[in-house]
C-alpha cells in the first residue's frame, strides 16, 4: 500500500513521524507521500523526504493560506518541484467552508499553480472543500492534460462523474468507513478501478473505530482498505495491488 496524502510536517504526527511510519510499514504500507500546504511544511516535507527513503514530498499553497500567494512562493515551489523526491503540486484549491483567505485569492493562488503544474508537468493534489463545482470549473477550464488527484473526494455522483470523464483520481480516506456515508460508498464501489487511491490525511480523519481519536496515522490505512475492498465486492490483497500501481503512475517519480 501507499498512503498517497498524510502530513507528517504537521501538528500530531512532526514529533513521532518515525515511529509511526515503522507502524505504518508494519501494517503494510510501503510509502508515504507527505504533502505540503504552505511553504513552512513544503520545506519539512522536502526535508523529510530526504531523510527516509519510505517518504516522498509534495509542495503547495493550500487555500487557507492563498492570501500569501506572491513571486517569492512562486519561485520557492519551481525550485522544489525539480527536486527528484518531490512527486506533486498540492495541496491546492478552493475552500469554501471556513474561508480563510478571501475567495479571489483562493482563485489566483489556484489559477497561479495550476499554471505552474502546466508549465512543469507536474500532478496536482486538489483540496476542495464546499467548492466541487467551482474546483471542476477551474480544472475544466485550466487543467489541461495535468494528472489530477482529488484529495479526500467527499463531492457527490454528478461531481465525480465530472472527475472521471477527465480521467482525475480520487483520494479516499477515512469517510468511507463512517456509519453514514453511504453515498460516498457508493461512489468508491463503482469508481473506474484506474482512478482509485488510498490516503489518510494523518493526523485527520481517523476511520473507524478510532473516529474522533487524534492523531490518525498511515498505519490506519488498513481499515481504509478493508472497507473499500468490502463495497468494491473484493480481496484486501486486490485494493493494495490496484491502488499501489495507481499511485506509481499518478506519481512518475516515485519508486518502491
Amino acid at each position: 500500500m501507499i498512503d498517497t496524502h498524510v502530513h507528517f510536517n504537521s501538528k500530531g504526527l512532526s514529533s513521532e513521524w518515525r515511529a509511526a511510519l515503522d507502524r505504518a510499514e508494519r501494517a503494510g504500507v510501503e510509502a508515504c507521500v507527505v504533502v505540503g500546504y504552505d511553504l513552512p511544511s513544503s520545506a519539512r516535507g522536502v526535508e523529510l523526504a530526504e531523510t527516509d527513503p519510505r517518504l516522498w514530498a509534495t509542495v503547495g499553497i493550500h487555500p487557507h493560506d492563498a492570501a500569501s500567494w506572491n513571486d517569492e512562493a512562486l519561485g520557492k515551489l519551481r525550485a522544489w518541484l525539480s527536486h527528484p523526491r518531490v512527486v506533486a503540486l498540492g495541496e491546492i484549491g478552493l475552500d469554501f467552508y471556513r474561508d480563510l483567505s478571501p475567495r479571489s485569492d483562493q482563485y489566483r493562488a489556484f489559477s497561479a499553480q495550476l499554471a505552474l503544474a502546466r508549465e512543469l508537468g507536474s500532478t496536482v493534489i486538489l483540496h476542495c472543500r464546499e467548492a466541487y463545482d467551482e474546483c471542476l470549473d477551474v480544472l475544466e477550464a485550466e487543467a489541461g492534460d495535468l494528472t489530477v488527484i482529488l484529495h479526500c473526494f467527499l463531492g457527490d455522483r454528478a461531481q465525480a462523474e465530472r472527475a472521471w470523464a477527465h480521467g482525475w483520481y480520487l483520494g479516499v480516506d477515512g469517510p468511507v468507513t463512517y456509519k453514514k456515508n453511504d453515498d460516498l460508498r457508493e461512489i468508491v464501489a463503482t469508481c473506474p478501478s484506474e482512478l482509485l487511491l488510498l490516503e489518510t490525511d494523518a493526523p485527520w480523519l481517523s476511520p473507524e473505530p478510532f473516529r474522533g481519536k487524534f492523531p490518525n496515522e498511515p498505519a490506519r490505512l488498513e481499515q481504509i482498505r478493508q472497507r473499500v475492498a468490502e463495497v468494491r465486492n473484493t480481496t484486501v490483497s486486490a485494493i493494495d495491488a490496484l491502488t499501489t500501481k495507481n499511485a506509481l503512475r499518478a506519481f512518475p517519480k516515485l519508486r518502491l
